[in-house]
């Protein structure tokens, strides 16, 4: 879930990464709204707004080390369709920052960890002036060892915390375990790390948690991530039109369809449907105001009507055999023309092009526009401005905490740099070479430079993809568009912890969302499984959320 990585897969991974370049800071009294007890406790429940908040945020300065290519607009990306020589590269962290602190840090990893003493983390230690001691987790079962080490009394001076992961006793153990990182960061203070003061506001918002700057953020774009794939060569071939309602794709679907062939219309096209349908997002932004009242997503006509139109294509037959058994891998049924049509992250878009092109030059896929259920323009919601964080031990001493700064201020250095150079590709020759403006990882590059430093920190969105340049314009013009669109969802950027006894209340639906389109439970059971809900903590959790918006007012609309 870097800017140029493929996501872990599952949704809430996925959406958890969805982002948006700033948030504005509202109005309002300064507050942490507590509405209600909890384990917890009320201090770790609720949100921060008004001059409490702005008081916490650092100075934002933006950038001037690069100029994109493509730049953001519409809360887009930037874009970047070239590799400079090393020689060209910008400088963002002219002197090492870096004391020699030993580091240990602990953050999630997909793949197999390169071990201690290779070329690439020497030389990232080298670099920032500090040595790392990576305690990398399986990534697919990460939130199990963060339980683990969080409820510890042998926590790392680091640890990353996904957005996907808060849930339990997660957030209480943020607020009691992990440093206040505002009197380094508020205010102008942040300018002493150049790198990390061009973050957007926004992503720095979610951040706060008890009252408290406490993550250094991973920002993300505003639009979504979550991205419906089409064919494009083999649309082009046979003439298909690609659908701007949902009808024309179940029409399509019908066109496309040749189980004999071994040909499927599409993959499972549920995320997609909710933005069709224009179904509200997650929590805690899964609330609309309806003539004074707090409606939640899985009470509305929209999520139900999205998920009878997706049971409908499996119904039809129209969805590859793996996607109903929830196997395979989609992105590879898709590439080999087996289904032609999926939606996935969107950075699906470069590694599925970048693999297929070495086969098969002609390959192309395309990213649909979203469009409104029975046409017209639809209704996208705002994502979030950051959904992973990296936190400090609120033991670590005053050194080990600006050197995890200076860490992060080096991860945070923009493309076209030679932080980010080292950062992304390792060192050329030994893990990556240049030539004719493209970047290519050597085999031991494959092995060695693994998505870890990208957790500290990084820059405003970017998507950079040299070796296919027309990757990188379809990304950001597909996200501009959609841009158009966005509409931000109630309590937008704001990080807001439920009570501990309500954490678990939405654990049920995904499952049975799942079971859902794929017939093995109706559409009855979701009614039946909202109204369990809603006497189980629903109503009350409504009750919470409503007097948090009262609280805060403009802020949270």
């Amino acid at each position: 879930m870097t800017p140029n990585s493929s996501s872990a897969p599952s949704r809430r991974r996925f959406l958890a990464s969805s982002v948006v370049v700033a948030a504005a800071v509202g109005g309002g009294m300064p507050l942490l709204a507590a509405c209600g007890g909890g384990s917890g406790g009320a201090k770790n429940e609720g949100t921060t707004t008004g001059k409490k908040l702005k008081d916490l945020l650092p100075a934002y300065v933006p950038s001037k080390a690069v100029t994109p290519d493509l730049p953001s607009k519409n809360g887009s990306a930037v874009g970047f369709t070239t590799a400079l020589p090393a020689a060209q590269l910008a400088v963002s962290v002219p002197k090492k920052l870096g004391q020699g602190s030993q580091l240990s840090i602990m953050a999630p990893l997909w793949g197999t960890s390169p071990g201690e003493g290779n070329p690439y983390w020497t030389a990232m230690d080298e670099a920032v002036g500090v040595k790392v001691k990576w305690q990398n987790q399986d990534g697919n079962v990460y939130g199990q060892k963060l339980g683990a080490v969080l409820a510890s009394s042998s926590i790392p001076d680091a640890v990353v915390v996904p957005g996907w992961e808060l849930g339990g006793k997660i957030p209480s153990a943020i607020a009691n375990k992990f440093a206040d990182l505002g009197p380094y960061l508020s205010g102008d203070r942040v300018k002493a790390y150049p790198n990390l003061a061009a973050i957007p506001t926004g992503a720095w918002q979610r951040g706060v948690f008890a009252e408290k700057l406490r993550g250094l953020p991973m920002p993300a774009e505003a639009t979504p991530n979550i991205t419906p794939f089409y064919r494009a060569d083999i649309f082009e071939e046979k003439g298909y039109e690609v659908p701007t309602t949902t009808q024309e794709f179940y029409d399509l679907c019908k066109e496309i369809n040749a189980p004999k062939s071994k040909v499927w219309a599409c993959s499972d096209m549920t995320w997609s449907a909710f933005v069709f349908f224009g179904v509200l997002p997650e929590k805690p932004y899964y609330w609309k105001l309806v003539d004074g009242k707090l409606v939640n997503r899985y009470e509305t006509d929209e999520y139900l009507e999205a998920l009878e139109w997706s049971r409908s294509l499996y119904s039809a037959g129209f969805v590859h055999p793996d996607a109903k058994a929830e196997t395979g891998d989609m992105r590879t049924t898709f590439s080999s023309g087996n289904a032609l049509m999926y939606n996935a992250d969107i950075s699906d878009w470069y590694a599925a092009s970048a693999i297929q092109r070495l086969d098969k030059p002609d390959f192309r896929m395309g990213a649909m526009d979203f469009f409104a259920h029975d046409g017209g323009d639809p209704v996208i919601y705002e994502a979030s401005p950051s959904n992973i964080w990296c936190f400090v031990n609120k033991n670590a001493d005053k050194k080990t905490i600006e050197d995890i700064l200076a860490l992060a201020n080096y991860t945070a250095a923009p493309y076209g740099t030679k932080e980010q150079r080292l950062k992304a590709y390792g060192l050329e020759g030994t893990h990556h070479t240049l030539k004719d403006g493209v970047l290519t990882k050597t085999e031991q590059g494959n092995n060695q430079v693994f998505a870890t430093y990208e957790y500290i920190a990084t820059s405003a969105p970017f998507r950079a993809y040299p070796d296919h340049p027309d990757v990188v314009k379809g990304v950001i013009e597909w996200q501009q568009r959609q841009g158009a669109h966005l509409r931000k969802p109630l309590f937008h950027g704001m990080q807001i912890q439920e009570p501990t006894r309500y954490t678990e209340l939405n654990a049920q639906f995904e499952d049975l969302e799942k079971d859902i389109v794929r017939g093995r439970k109706k559409v009855g059971d979701m009614q039946q499984q909202v109204s369990d809900w809603k006497t189980k903590g629903g109503d009350k959790l409504r009750d919470w959320y409503k007097k948090l918006l009262d609280e805060t007012g403009e802020s949270a609309s």
